[in-house]
């Protein structure tokens, strides 16, 4: 198998095959360009954010700064909204649902690196897709780490480390996240 064909069957992969690289260097240029178009001018900011993202809804917004490792493996569905800095290393695909709501400087990772230094030493990362529902609010400086899956009406408290899944109906906060309580 190649690193790509590894990387998409949910395999460890090395980080340095070129054609992953490539993948990065792409997005990392589109990227460049969303982050450089003026906020005053947000329909020229949705037509390059549409350029990046797989897919998206009639109604998505996005601030500056956005980063992603692909952006193609990025789906949000209907009224998308992320205030600034939002990074989402979409090496895995992320599916985001309708009505999601973003806060500042949020970051959502389907990678990681091996436990070993072995592992780390040959450039391996293995990608686990990460799934957010519909009706979301994600707080300012919240963390969703691999393989996480949040469900329908949920709310994340600032700050949170989200590790674990999160049911619908269920407002989480902390590090790591736990629930505060059921909405």
């Amino acid at each position: 198998m190649t690193e790509l064909e590894k990387l998409m069957a949910g395999e460890e992969y090395c980080f340095l095959d070129p054609k992953i690289a490539e993948r990065k260097a792409r997005a990392a240029r589109l990227c460049q360009e969303f982050n450089q178009i003026s906020s005053t001018d947000p329909q020229k900011q949705t037509s390059k954010i549409r350029e990046i993202l797989g897919s998206t809804g009639d109604r998505v917004s996005v601030q500056a700064n956005f980063n992603c490792d692909y952006g193609k493996n990025i789906h949000v569905g209907e009224d998308f909204l992320s205030n600034y800095n939002l990074t989402i290393l979409d090496i895995a695909p992320v599916n985001i649902g309708h009505n999601v709501m973003i806060g500042p400087n949020v970051d959502i990772y389907t990678v990681n690196h091996p436990m070993t230094a072995a592992g780390r030493r040959h450039y391996l990362a293995k990608a686990s897709p990460v799934t957010i529902g519909n009706d979301v609010w994600i707080g300012g400086k919240v963390a969703v780490m691999p393989g996480v899956t949040i469900g329908n009406n949920v709310i994340i408290a600032a700050g949170a480390v989200v590790t674990k899944d999160i049911p619908d109906n269920t407002l989480v906060g902390g590090v790591p996240a736990i629930k505060i309580k059921s909405l």
